[in-house]
């Protein structure tokens, strides 16, 4: 099969702002595995605690395995590679070109060849860490391009003042519009202040917390988990199926990202780990154009809970094939995943 590699630096239209920092681009690694006649197309949003820091280490990382041959199944390739060394985010990129390729080759689309249905949940739309006259202007943008449910950014720098504050503004600057309201704290928070936001963000209509204590912290889970006043979600604690179980006792349920999962082959792994365990399932994503988005979508029947959006906020996304209809983010409905690079 014949590979080739490109480089491409995704605009955000809006910075991004978490706990940990802000974002406003990046370069992104696009791959294209070709069988002569047909080519499946994947991608990498670099991350240093995703396995390749830059798209440089990724594509190194990506060159030497493939110069082995890409011979075998999908899954006894993803073992070699993640045996191998091949980072998480790198290993993704790989993984959904080769499903890619075979769900064309086999002249369907990836869901169907997955014996999954094209549907999926409402998809929310995120709103970043800022000052609240910013999510007054933000807000309706968001809405206006079809929102159906928002995800709120919080674990401010600033303390859970600053938290409440910003919150307050999302919540009046969409009332009315009947969108669901959703938090993801980013590890942002201490355990004391976890209990407190938790309780009071469930008084204000907030269906669930995404990972309210840091990575490094799941020993607190059990306290936190005991008393919660709403559903927790691990996002940054959960990156294989084999994390699972350490867990599953004190959570609600899990958040996938094909980045950290190292593609789609290891997120199937991870919906059925956490279905046995009697967990929620979510799958999210990072900086990621409509390519990986499109993958990712190619699996969404299997969620309770979508946040496949990233693509929506590049100005522009150079790639197709996951669009966003009715507050739900889905993938084109072609043979493959759907996403490519636009010509």
């Amino acid at each position: 099969m014949k590979i080739d590699f490109h480089t491409l630096y995704l605009k955000k239209r809006f910075p991004l702002r978490i706990s940990r920092g802000e974002i406003l681009g990046g370069e992104n690694l696009f791959i294209s595995v070709s069988d002569g006649t047909l080519t499946g197309w994947g991608e990498m949003a670099p991350g240093d605690t995703e396995g390749a820091a830059t798209v440089a280490e990724g594509r190194a990382q990506l060159e030497g395995f493939c110069a082995g041959g890409l011979d075998g199944a999908i899954h006894d390739i993803w073992a070699r590679a993640h045996a191998g060394g091949v980072g998480a985010c790198a290993l993704a990129a790989l993984d959904m070109a080769l499903w890619d390729l075979r769900a064309k080759q086999a002249n369907m689309p990836l869901y169907k060849l997955l014996g999954l249905a094209r549907r999926g949940v409402v998809s929310s739309l995120t709103v970043g860490i800022n000052p609240p006259e910013v999510v007054f202007e933000r807000v309706p943008l968001l809405l206006a391009r079809g929102a159906r449910a928002l995800k709120v950014k919080l674990g401010s720098r600033d303390g859970i003042d600053a938290d409440k504050a910003m919150f307050t503004a999302v919540h009046d600057a969409a009332a009315g519009s009947g969108a669901a309201l959703r938090v993801d704290a980013n590890g942002g928070w201490s355990l004391r202040d976890a209990r407190h936001m938790m309780d009071w963000l469930a008084k204000r209509g907030v269906e669930y917390v995404e990972q309210p204590l840091v990575q490094g912290a799941e020993d607190q889970l059990p306290d936190l988990f005991q008393s919660r006043a709403l559903p927790i979600f691990v996002d940054e604690s959960c990156r294989f199926s084999t994390d699972i179980p350490a867990f599953a006792h004190c959570v609600d349920g899990v958040n996938l990202k094909l980045m950290k999962a190292g593609g789609i082959t290891e997120a199937l792994r991870i919906v059925a780990t956490a279905r046995a365990h009697g967990l929620k399932t979510m799958i999210g994503c990072m900086g990621e154009s409509a390519v990986a988005i499109a993958a990712g979508a190619s699996l969404s029947a299997l969620f309770d809970y979508i946040d496949l959006d990233s693509h929506l906020n590049l100005d522009p996304d150079p790639a197709s094939g996951a669009p966003f209809i009715d507050g739900v983010t889905l993938p084109a409905d072609r043979p493959g995943h759907g996403g490519c690079l636009n010509a």
